[in-house]
């Protein structure tokens, strides 16, 4: 593990399901951390892309945890590609597992963008024992529904999924769809860490895993925010919304911003989606953090 002492950065790797070396890092504040905001990046994403939420939680004494999932960023595995949702759910338990090891007793929030959303309801549906030791839930432009992605391309993937779970296509969602704000975009566009691709395995896999979350809502038991950008064109709000309605727990909260896109962290208006944020973590914080 590397440490930048200067901005209380530190960046290492875990070993994900088949030995593949998974990139992480995480931010500190000066002294204890009140609690960690463990986080999971969307599709073609990676860990570096939250700048905003470590900016502003860094000096309100929050830890900030984030890993590349497979085949993504600096991790290690085919772009766009898994042999099933399984592995993305146990290496967010490596993940979840290293953060208690080196943040011992701290209190632990999760938070998941777009597709990375999707994998931690998964985790956190199958997982209920490990996931009552969260303090809350937290999805940022959940991909539970209509995506951005043509029917061709999902149908395709279908087909394709078990002669050829490897066929890989870019996924063909617009870039200028992530923000409304053209710096951000620019920036995406010079990523060398993102990419577009997805193959016909993560498609099915990815659509299965989706239909079996939005069976099992009822199930829910952990507190929960979700937040979306009303114009998201990527990950349409209406998925989240119904899978927010089918949730029977009493500790649920979901907010829509108007004209706010997929990337809602780095849109708009983020501080005010931050400020909501900081609001609701402040009200589940444990006494003693609070």
């Amino acid at each position: 593990m590397k440490e930048d002492a200067m901005t209380h950065h530190k960046e290492g790797t875990l070993k994900g399901v088949g030995g593949l070396n998974l990139y992480y890092q995480s931010w500190h504040p000066e002294g204890k951390a009140r609690a960690v905001l463990a986080i999971a990046h969307g599709l073609g994403g990676h860990s570096g892309l939250f700048g905003n939420v470590v900016e502003y939680f860094i000096p309100k004494n929050y830890a900030v945890y984030g890993f590349d999932l497979r085949g993504n960023g600096r991790s290690q595995g085919p772009r766009g590609h898994i042999n099933s949702w399984g592995e993305f759910r146990e290496d967010m338990r490596t993940f979840l597992q290293l953060i208690e090891t080196q943040e011992p007793g701290c209190p632990c929030f999760l938070v998941g963008h777009s597709v990375g959303a999707v994998i931690v309801f998964d985790y956190v549906l199958r997982s209920p024992a490990a996931a009552s030791a969260l303090k809350g839930v937290i999805a940022l432009a959940p991909a539970l529904g209509p995506v951005g992605v043509s029917p061709f391309k999902l149908t395709l993937g279908r087909l394709l999924s078990r002669v050829w779970p490897r066929f890989t296509l870019s996924t063909g969602i617009d870039l200028s769809t992530a923000s409304s704000d053209p710096a951000v975009i620019a920036a995406y566009a010079q990523d060398q860490w993102r990419h577009t691709q997805g193959s016909a395995r993560l498609a099915t896999e990815y659509l299965a895993t989706v239909a079996w979350i939005r069976e099992h809502a009822a199930d829910w038991q952990v507190p929960l925010l979700i937040l979306h950008g009303g114009a998201d064109q990527v990950a349409l709000p209406e998925g989240g919304c119904a899978f927010f309605q089918q949730v029977t727990i009493l500790d649920k909260e979901r907010r829509e911003y108007p004209g706010v896109c997929h990337e809602i962290q780095s849109d708009r208006n983020y501080q005010e989606m931050l400020t909501d944020l900081d609001n609701w973590l402040e009200r589940h914080l444990p006494p003693q953090a609070a």
